[in-house]
Protein backbone atom coordinates (compact mmCIF):
# COMPACT_ATOMS: atom_id res chain seq x y z
CA UNK A 1 0.00 0.00 0.00
CA UNK A 2 1.47 3.66 -0.90
CA UNK A 3 0.48 5.66 2.72
CA UNK A 4 0.93 9.22 3.64
CA UNK A 5 1.78 10.26 6.98
CA UNK A 6 1.80 13.57 8.13
CA UNK A 7 3.61 14.86 11.26
CA UNK A 8 6.23 11.69 9.99
CA UNK A 9 9.23 13.13 11.66
CA UNK A 10 7.87 13.51 15.13
CA UNK A 11 8.35 10.89 17.72
CA UNK A 12 5.02 9.21 17.41
CA UNK A 13 4.86 9.76 13.49
CA UNK A 14 8.47 8.67 13.53
CA UNK A 15 7.89 5.49 15.15
CA UNK A 16 4.70 4.57 13.32
CA UNK A 17 6.54 5.46 9.93
CA UNK A 18 9.03 2.85 10.78
CA UNK A 19 6.53 0.06 11.49
CA UNK A 20 4.76 0.68 8.54
CA UNK A 21 7.94 0.64 6.14
CA UNK A 22 8.64 -2.82 8.27
CA UNK A 23 5.13 -4.15 7.21
CA UNK A 24 6.38 -3.43 3.19
CA UNK A 25 4.21 -0.50 2.36
CA UNK A 26 5.60 2.55 0.29
CA UNK A 27 5.88 5.67 2.99
CA UNK A 28 5.96 9.34 2.50
CA UNK A 29 6.15 11.84 5.05
CA UNK A 30 4.77 15.31 5.03
CA UNK A 31 6.86 17.71 8.19
CA UNK A 32 7.53 20.79 8.08
CA UNK A 33 10.27 20.27 10.90
CA UNK A 34 9.32 22.71 13.48
CA UNK A 35 8.50 20.10 16.07
CA UNK A 36 9.80 17.41 13.87
CA UNK A 37 13.62 16.08 13.75
CA UNK A 38 15.39 14.74 10.47
CA UNK A 39 17.15 12.57 12.26
CA UNK A 40 13.97 10.55 13.14
CA UNK A 41 12.80 10.43 9.77
CA UNK A 42 13.27 6.76 8.00
CA UNK A 43 15.72 6.48 5.27
CA UNK A 44 13.17 3.91 3.51
CA UNK A 45 9.94 6.68 3.29
CA UNK A 46 10.08 9.33 1.22
CA UNK A 47 10.48 12.97 3.09
CA UNK A 48 8.55 16.23 1.85
CA UNK A 49 9.13 19.18 4.40
CA UNK A 50 6.04 20.54 3.97
CA UNK A 51 3.22 22.60 6.05
CA UNK A 52 -0.02 21.05 6.28
CA UNK A 53 -1.22 25.37 6.63
CA UNK A 54 -0.16 25.57 2.75
CA UNK A 55 -2.57 23.41 0.69
CA UNK A 56 -1.22 24.15 -2.73
CA UNK A 57 2.05 22.51 -1.78
CA UNK A 58 0.65 19.50 -0.30
CA UNK A 59 -2.22 18.69 -2.44
CA UNK A 60 -0.28 16.90 -5.30
CA UNK A 61 1.41 14.55 -2.14
CA UNK A 62 -2.11 12.78 -1.96
CA UNK A 63 -2.34 11.66 -5.43
CA UNK A 64 -2.76 7.73 -5.71
CA UNK A 65 -2.31 7.78 -1.85
CA UNK A 66 -4.20 4.26 -0.27
CA UNK A 67 -4.19 6.33 3.13
CA UNK A 68 -3.12 8.88 5.28
CA UNK A 69 -2.52 9.39 9.01
CA UNK A 70 -2.64 12.45 10.24
CA UNK A 71 -0.36 13.33 13.02
CA UNK A 72 0.59 16.49 12.22
CA UNK A 73 -0.19 19.27 14.92
CA UNK A 74 0.75 22.06 17.38
CA UNK A 75 1.34 19.71 20.76
CA UNK A 76 0.52 20.91 23.71
CA UNK A 77 -1.88 23.14 26.34
CA UNK A 78 0.29 25.98 27.42
CA UNK A 79 1.42 27.17 23.89
CA UNK A 80 -2.29 26.88 22.69
CA UNK A 81 -3.34 29.47 25.23
CA UNK A 82 0.07 31.38 24.67
CA UNK A 83 -0.11 31.65 20.84
CA UNK A 84 -3.81 30.04 20.14
CA UNK A 85 -3.69 31.48 16.53
CA UNK A 86 -0.77 29.55 15.85
CA UNK A 87 -2.84 26.13 17.43
CA UNK A 88 -5.85 27.25 14.60
CA UNK A 89 -3.47 27.40 12.05
CA UNK A 90 -1.68 24.05 12.05
CA UNK A 91 -4.47 21.99 14.48
CA UNK A 92 -7.76 23.55 12.70
CA UNK A 93 -6.19 25.03 8.93
CA UNK A 94 -4.21 22.37 8.33
CA UNK A 95 -6.65 19.22 9.43
CA UNK A 96 -9.32 20.72 6.83
CA UNK A 97 -6.34 20.70 4.40
CA UNK A 98 -5.31 17.31 4.94
CA UNK A 99 -9.14 16.32 4.48
CA UNK A 100 -8.98 18.18 1.56
CA UNK A 101 -6.27 17.07 -0.32
CA UNK A 102 -7.18 13.83 0.44
CA UNK A 103 -10.74 14.28 -0.26
CA UNK A 104 -9.43 16.03 -3.72
CA UNK A 105 -7.43 12.57 -4.48
CA UNK A 106 -9.93 10.38 -3.46
CA UNK A 107 -8.07 8.62 -0.58
CA UNK A 108 -9.70 5.53 0.68
CA UNK A 109 -8.93 6.27 4.54
CA UNK A 110 -7.65 9.23 6.50
CA UNK A 111 -7.01 8.53 10.31
CA UNK A 112 -6.87 11.20 12.22
CA UNK A 113 -4.48 11.66 15.99
CA UNK A 114 -7.38 13.45 18.36
CA UNK A 115 -6.54 14.04 21.51
CA UNK A 116 -7.94 13.10 25.22
CA UNK A 117 -7.68 16.47 26.00
CA UNK A 118 -11.09 17.20 24.49
CA UNK A 119 -12.92 14.88 27.43
CA UNK A 120 -11.29 17.39 29.82
CA UNK A 121 -11.81 16.74 33.71
CA UNK A 122 -13.70 13.81 33.76
CA UNK A 123 -15.00 11.86 37.17
CA UNK A 124 -15.32 8.45 35.25
CA UNK A 125 -12.17 7.44 33.85
CA UNK A 126 -10.72 5.67 31.59
CA UNK A 127 -11.91 8.28 29.07
CA UNK A 128 -14.15 6.68 26.15
CA UNK A 129 -15.18 8.35 22.66
CA UNK A 130 -18.94 8.31 24.06
CA UNK A 131 -18.13 10.89 27.04
CA UNK A 132 -19.14 14.57 26.30
CA UNK A 133 -16.38 16.70 25.36
CA UNK A 134 -15.16 19.89 27.69
CA UNK A 135 -12.71 21.74 25.84
CA UNK A 136 -10.75 23.57 29.27
CA UNK A 137 -8.05 25.10 26.36
CA UNK A 138 -7.82 26.02 22.76
CA UNK A 139 -5.23 23.04 22.21
CA UNK A 140 -8.19 20.84 23.50
CA UNK A 141 -10.59 22.41 21.19
CA UNK A 142 -9.13 22.60 18.54
CA UNK A 143 -8.23 19.08 18.04
CA UNK A 144 -11.68 18.48 19.15
CA UNK A 145 -12.80 20.59 16.08
CA UNK A 146 -10.29 18.18 14.16
CA UNK A 147 -12.13 15.16 14.94
CA UNK A 148 -15.47 16.63 13.99
CA UNK A 149 -14.39 17.76 10.58
CA UNK A 150 -12.98 14.44 10.03
CA UNK A 151 -16.41 12.62 11.28
CA UNK A 152 -18.32 14.99 8.66
CA UNK A 153 -15.72 14.14 5.66
CA UNK A 154 -16.55 10.45 6.48
CA UNK A 155 -19.97 10.94 6.61
CA UNK A 156 -20.14 13.40 3.39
Amino acid sequence: MKLLVTGGAGFIGSNLVDELVKEGHNVLIIDNLSLGKKEYLNPKAKFFKRDIRDFKSIRPLFKNIDCVFHLAAQPRIQPSIINPRESYENNVLGTFNVLMAARDAKVGKVIYSASSSAYGDQKKLPLTEDMRPDCKNPYSLFKYMGEEMAHLFHRL
